[in-house]
Order: structure tokens, then sequence, then C-alpha cells
């Protein structure tokens, strides 16, 4: 079935119709709704291109605007991480401004349970779906977006602009955090996270290796602590790696993929007498709740997650309800909030 999804054909928009008629996206917008308002010379042009170019009518938009369809649904990565479920509590806040219910998901990050999710909103003929998903190439997410049913990917970026994407410049935030922990004087830093096969994690440890060299340090000095989750028991495991080495190799700063293996890092560290910052700085990533409400708050990489939520929610809903609808890759900007755990 999984390769069966690498034969679907790109759809054709509204766009591509209106370019192969000649005519404005409105014209062809005109002769899907409201036919009566175009010339019949206009009607046949439209149509005859949409039949050369096998176009298919986003039924989705068309119940949203009727009022049949009043349902969009998330699938998130991880609901065991707050990150994702404050982003979903903004996409829902959206959604019943609209008017609209919210189906949540949980992928568990399991590429199976994903498609599975995807196949049953579909056949539940949702009005959108917004999904942060195990791998943005997927082409399960084509074969969605292929059914009529908007999708918008959420907290990741996709080559091209066949969706609709909303994320942050995760290359950015890794270089904050280095850069932040270099101009504390940290020469030795751990980077925790894993696992690489993850986007995220792979450009948040890019732009700490870029930060890195652009400083001129010795790359033997950023020490790479993989993980198999991005969870607090997993950054636990890390401070009894990281207390496992050396002095002479052991860092003096820890930067981490995401706050629950900080926070998991920050309590292994201080349960077993470490200082925090005088004997290890902790940065994490995302700024959850918890961050700041750690006994010792945590200096983070803020992402801003409501901002996320919202804009994805308008975007899918701008979607289903307009047939002249443009794709747009929105690109957020993080920022570093610095606090006791790195600052003293």
């Amino acid at each position: 079935m999984v390769d069966s999804l690498h034969e679907v054909t790109p759809v054709a928009s509204i766009r591509d119709v209106a370019v192969r008629a000649g005519v404005s996206t409105g014209t062809v917008s005109n002769v899907l709704n409201r036919p009566h308002r175009v010339s019949p010379s206009n009607v046949t042009r439209v149509q005859t291109a949409m039949s050369e170019l096998g176009f298919v009518r986003n039924e989705s938009a068309r119940m949203l605007r009727g009022g049949d369809s009043r349902t969009l649904a998330y699938i998130m990565l991880d609901a065991t991480n707050p990150f994702f479920t404050d982003v979903a509590q903004s996409m829902e806040a959206t959604a019943e401004a609209e008017k609209l219910s919210m189906f949540l998901c949980n992928s568990g990050n399991r590429a199976g349970r994903e498609a599975a999710y995807l196949a049953h909103l579909r056949e539940q003929r949702v009005a959108g779906i917004l999904i942060t998903p195990v791998d943005p190439a997927s082409p399960a997410l084509l074969q969605a977006a292929a059914s009529g049913t908007p999708v918008v990917i959420v907290d990741r970026t996709r080559p091209g602009s066949d969706f609709c994407t909303v994320a942050v410049d995760e290359l950015l935030g890794g270089r904050l955090a280095i850069e932040h922990l270099i101009g504390r004087g940290h020469e030795r830093v751990a980077f925790v996270g894993g696992p690489e096969s993850l986007g995220q994690v792979r450009e948040r440890l890019e732009g700490a290796r870029e930060a890195w060299h652009d400083a001129g340090m010795d790359s033997d000095d950023l020490l790479v602590i993989p993980t198999r989750t991005m969870s607090f028991g997993e950054g636990r495991g890390a401070g009894e790696r990281i207390a496992g080495l050396s002095a002479r190799r052991r860092p003096t700063a820890a930067f981490c993929a995401n706050d629950l293996l900080a926070l998991g890092l920050l309590q292994h560290a201080t349960s077993t007498g470490m200082r925090v910052p005088d004997d290890l700085a902790i940065v994490g990533y995302d700024d959850i709740d918890f961050a700041a409400a750690a006994a010792v708050p945590l200096t983070s990489v803020r992402q801003p997650r409501q901002d996320l939520g919202r804009t994805a929610a308008e975007m899918v809903v701008d979607e289903a309800a307009n047939d002249d609808h443009e794709h747009r890759q929105v690109l957020f900007t993080p920022e570093l909030v610095a606090r006791t755990s790195t600052v003293g």
C-alpha cells in the first residue's frame, strides 16, 4: 500500500485551470459555484481546461461553505509533550471562533499510526487536517491532499509549494542556544537529543554546529549525546552519561533538543549534588510552561506555539472555504529566554 502512494500524481489546482483557460481564478471559482455569472464562452473554456488537466473539485471546500462539514482535525506528533498540546489549544480556539469543532489525534511519532489516522479522517470527510508529521516528505500527505481534503503541515517544512506549512526557524534556534552558552564562557558543551531521524533534532543540531564552528571552537568539544526519544526519562539518562565522563571530557553546559530532555537532565543534576549552572549550565528548547516553573528556572529557546497553532488553523479554514486559496509557507523566528539554569 505504501509503495502505491508514490504513484500519486500532483493534483491540478484552480490556478492551473485558470492559466490553461486564460481566465482569472475568480472566473474559475464562479464556474464552479455561480456559473450563471459567467459568459457561456468562458464556461466552455474553463470546463475544457478542467477536463484536460483532470481537475477534481475540492469537495471539502464545498461542504464547509454549505455547512455540512464543520470539523477539523489535528494529528499531533507526541501528546506527552506540552508543546504540542499548547499548539492544539490555540488551534481549537481558532476553530471555535469559526464555529468549527476539532478532533485531536496522537501519532506517537509512529508513521503507521499517522497513516491510519489520515485514512480515517479522509473517510470521515473532515473539512481539513492539520498535522505535525513524522516525515514531512511522506507521500501519505499527498494522498490525503489528492482526495480533496485540505492539509496544513505544522511545525515542519516541506520542499515545494504543494501545502501550506507553518514552522519555526530551527537552525536559528540551535544557533541561539550555542551562541548564548559560548557567550557565558563555555568551551565544552553537550548536545542532548534524538533520534536524528526527527527533522527538528537534525536542524537544531545543525544550527548548534554552525554556531560552534563560526566561533572558532574545537569541533571535538561539542559532544553529541543521542537519545532514543525526546522524553523526561531520556534526559535523566543523558545526565547519567554526562556524569560518567572523565573530568577532561565532561561538558560544562548542555543544550537539549527540547524542554522535557532539559528538565530530566536538570533533575538528575540537582539530585546528584551538581550545581546548576555552576557545574552544569542547561538550555532547553520550546519554552513550555514547566520551564519557568522548574526548581531551577530553565533557559530555553522559545517557539511561538500559540502563533503556530492559530496561523495553521486559519490557513486550513481558508483553504477549505476558498477555491482560490493560495498556499503559503510561514517561518516564525524563535527567541532565547535566559533564566537561572545558565545565568545564575
